[in-house]
């Protein structure tokens, strides 16, 4: 881990995100967005409870703990600070929006803070995503990537949602943040962003200008008579049980598996379904099964590495269908390991 960290280091990684998934968040049901609209710090604190009761309940069973982080920045050493970085975990395309923004003002001000220390120009951040906390981050490289009449269509899908946040008071300060940068070319000029996915279902493109390098971890097993890369669809419920293939979460949570808003959080709603039209018009549900059969584990875009993890332990509610091994610390220094050889 040290070795690793030195690497990191040495190419200038000052700090390192960790970023969960679906339902992992602090808003899994997307109810305390709407209590923010006339209760704001009652929101807050239920957010703040909401997760440690998660963190208490699940542990680190395809999540990242506060304990996960400090061990890796810990074992990495080299002044390489590592931060936890939360969203709602929304399983739609506006908790991902919304995920992405306040990452990109998270981002901003962090940029900002190294903003003018001359050995800290060009500072590099590691951003280190499970499931669908890596979609965030394509989201953030297509705003970071786009130019302004893109990130305007952006923001104005999503417009319903932030302006009347809190009761016509204004937008919401992280949703501020990314209208202002709007028009800036270079957003984070000052930073240099390194991502790494752990079983991100393939949902959303990537824009290589949002990034430096991109690569994706999954957990696989090659099925006899596909190619390598290729899954089988449909799994039996026992393999499933048993995560015969691998993960079966980012088999199955592909484009087109979302969940709608409350219906009556109309402007959540509205939202939603306008960034469906702008992000993924071409994509019918009635498609889906024709998609899941195609077995795709490898995005277009990236560096791929395809891991067998071994059989996983314990029932189901553990391995979550293999898609918890990634956040646990026996493979952290793999990982590391890896990582360090791509980026530095």
């Amino acid at each position: 881990m040290q070795n690793a960290g030195r690497a990191l280091s040495a190419a200038g990684v000052s700090r390192i995100y960790l970023i969960h998934g679906t339902f992992a968040g602090n808003d899994a049901l997307g109810i305390l967005s709407e209590l923010a609209r006339v209760w704001p710090a009652a929101s807050t604190v239920l957010r703040q409870y909401e997760k440690q009761l998660f963190d208490r309940v699940v542990g680190d069973v395809g999540h990242y703990t506060a304990g996960y982080g400090k061990l890796l920045e810990e074992a990495l050493g080299q002044d390489i600070r590592v931060k936890l970085f939360h969203w709602s975990s929304e399983n739609h395309h506006l908790g991902r929006a919304d995920g992405a923004v306040r990452l990109l003002a998270e981002l901003q001000e962090y940029s900002r803070d190294v903003d003018g220390e001359r050995d800290r120009q060009g500072a590099r951040v590691l951003l280190w995503a499970h499931s669908h906390g890596g979609n965030v981050l394509a989201l953030l490289t297509n705003l970071l990537g786009g130019d302004a009449e893109s990130r305007g269509r952006f923001l104005q899908a999503a417009r319903t949602f932030y302006s009347s946040s809190r009761l016509g008071r204004g937008a919401d300060s992280a949703w501020e943040t990314a209208q202002q940068l709007r028009f800036t070319s270079t957003p984070l000029s000052n930073l240099r962003l390194d991502i790494v996915t752990f079983g991100t279902p393939i949902r959303y493109g990537w824009d290589t200008g949002g990034y430096d390098h991109l690569l994706h971890f999954v957990n696989h097993r090659p099925a006899e008579g596909l190619p390598p890369y290729l899954t089988r669809f449909p799994p039996s419920a026992d393999d499933i049980l048993s995560a015969r293939d691998g993960d079966y979460i980012q088999q199955l949570g592909i484009a087109g598996t979302n969940i709608a808003p409350n219906a009556l959080a109309w402007r959540s709603a509205l939202a939603d379904l306008r960034l469906h039209r702008l992000l993924q018009s071409g994509v019918r549900k009635k498609d889906l099964l024709k998609r899941l059969r195609l077995g795709q584990r490898v995005p277009d875009e990236g560096t791929t590495v395809l891991v067998d993890y071994g059989d996983p332990r314990g029932n189901i509610l553990e391995h979550v269908a293999g898609h918890a091994v990634y956040t646990t610390t026996d493979w952290m220094l793999f990982h590391a390991e890896q990582v360090a050889q791509q980026y530095a």
